[in-house]
Formats: C-alpha cells, structure tokens, sequence
C-alpha cells in the first residue's frame, strides 16, 4: 500500500459515517460500505441485535483481509470498523473505507473485505424480535467473492 496504513478495529462505541475523506491527493476513489441494523430479517421483526466477538483476535483476522485486499488491489487507503454490543434499529454494525487511484479499485476491494469480514471473522449475532423471542445468527447464507 503506498500512502496510509490500513486500519481494523472491533468497538463497543457507535460508528457514525464521517463526511471527512483522507488526504489523499493520489486517491481518485473512495467507497464507504455501511451495514446498518434493520428492524426486519426473513419475515420477522426485528427490535435489536446483540454482536459479541473475541475483540483481539477478530481485530488480527481484519487486519490480514485488509493487508490481503491492499495486496491485491494497489489501495491507499483501507479501513475496517465492527461494533459489537447492543445495537438498535437503523445503527452502524460495520464500516468498510476503501480507497485507491481508480474507482474500480476501490468497489471491488471494499466487496471483497466485507464479504471476508462476513464469512471469515468470529462475530456472532443474536437477534432480538419483536414477539420476544431471539435467536443466534446461523452466518451469512449470501454469496461472496
């Protein structure tokens, strides 16, 4: 990677989307990718989630996907963020940052970070419905890169 570090951390605080882009003047892309808690999930409503993870060994694993996706892809900036905790309807559970010279570049790297994130690092979630029932995440059942 050629201007900035990539940056990985799991965090019990809120994650809100920064309206501030890094200083890059060789970065021509940037792609913030945003998984937001939605009050829905296979035709039942959801009230919140709860996302536990073993924060030091999920930060190493994020740290690799993003060392991997820099080697990849010539990315100049790369930044991964997954809160853990109780979150509520309409907040931030992840955010991928991506930047590079090429727009292509930084798509396709953030793609490739969040589905890795998704399918590779120990997060587990507990969803919370609305008739009180909950129930632990069996993964993500979507198709990654």
């Amino acid at each position: 990677m050629s201007v900035l570090e990539a940056h990985s951390h799991i965090s019990s605080s809120p994650i809100f989307v920064s309206s501030q882009i890094p200083d890059i003047p060789e970065m021509g892309g940037f792609v913030v990718f945003s998984g937001i808690v939605r009050n829905l999930n296979e035709g039942k409503k959801v009230t919140h989630l709860e996302y536990e993870a073993y924060a030091p060994m999920a930060n190493e694993m994020i740290r690799a996907i993003l060392e991997d996706a820099c080697k990849k892809w010539d990315l100049l900036h790369a930044n991964c963020i997954h809160r853990v905790g109780k979150l509520g309807i309409s907040e931030i559970a992840v955010i991928v940052e991506t930047g590079s010279i090429h727009r292509a570049e930084a798509y396709e790297s953030n793609r490739y970070i969040i589905d890795r994130v998704k399918h590779e690092v120990p997060i587990w979630k507990k969803e919370f419905y609305l008739d009180g029932s909950s129930e632990w995440s069996k993964g993500c059942a979507h198709e990654s890169h």
